[in-house]
């Protein structure tokens, strides 16, 4: 299963660019399955809504929930990045804790995520 990160799915969704085009490829040639976390949909959803006149959604994505398990881990990932001078977005953690937790590999465009593959994340490349 690939995760889908919030700047892979603006590229898709709200923007409709060559880019998105190629990213949607990419995926249907891998023939697995994709997903997004409740993080990313919230994070697309609030830049669709604030920014976008069109109102696009994308509710037919399945959407991965945010679980005790996946807290438990994104705040230890956190502290790992910061105990290794590296800062993090706080929401990146918590994307990462959910691919890693559901054995997922995440879909991407941020190379700082590479961070947390010492940790179990696997990307999509």
């Amino acid at each position: 299963m690939i995760l889908l990160d919030t700047d892979i799915l603006i590229e898709i969704v709200d923007r409709q660019s060559d880019k998105g085009v190629g990213y949607v490829n990419r995926i249907l040639e891998s023939g697995e399955t994709y997903c997004t976390s409740s993080i990313n949909f919230h994070e697309l959803m609030y830049g669709i809504k604030k920014y976008s006149k069109n109102g696009k959604t994308i509710h037919k994505i399945p959407v991965i929930s945010y679980t005790k398990e996946d807290g438990d881990l994104s705040s230890r990932l956190e502290l790992l990045a910061e105990q290794s001078g590296k800062s993090v977005p706080r929401m990146d953690a918590m994307i990462a804790s959910v691919a890693i937790n559901n054995g997922y590999r995440l879909y991407t465009l941020d190379n700082h995520f590479r961070i947390f593959k010492d940790s179990g994340l696997i990307l999509f490349e």
